[in-house]
């Protein structure tokens, strides 16, 4: 596989369309923390690492939908570095998703944080998702 964070996040996504509950994604330190800044910004419900067959083990993601119209919380999942193309973005020129609704993942020197703790710590780093 060239790319597990692309695969990452199109099993979020083929899950979403799906309305599934849970995904369960082969794990990796990376995946593992884009799971966590998800969930810290309520984008999905719960996570649980498991270990299995494989070494690093498997994620599983509770989605979470909203109880009325049955919308996920997650719109879009959209890569935006790719082992291609690498987006390294400053300090100076960080993504606003929609104005500030959405949060872009970046891998930064500080660890996998949001833009918004980017701009606080005064870092940059590789652009690898935007979420809304």
């Amino acid at each position: 596989m060239t790319d597990p964070i692309s695969d990452y996040l199109t099993r979020l996504r083929n899950a979403i369309k799906a309305n599934h509950k849970v995904v369960e994604i082969p794990a990796s330190n990376l995946k593992k923390e884009i799971t966590k800044v998800l969930f810290d910004k309520g984008y999905i419900l719960n996570y649980k690492f498991e270990q299995g067959s494989n070494p690093q083990g498997t994620i599983k993601i509770a989605l979470k939908y909203s109880p009325e119209t049955k919308e996920s919380a997650i719109t879009s999942l959209e890569r935006i570095s790719t082992p291609g193309l690498r987006q390294y973005r400053g300090i100076d020129n960080l993504p606003k998703v929609l104005n500030g609704l959405g949060v872009a993942i970046l891998s930064t020197s500080k660890g996998v944080i949001t833009d918004k703790e980017a701009r606080k710590l005064n870092v940059g780093g590789e652009v690898l998702c935007y979420v809304y």
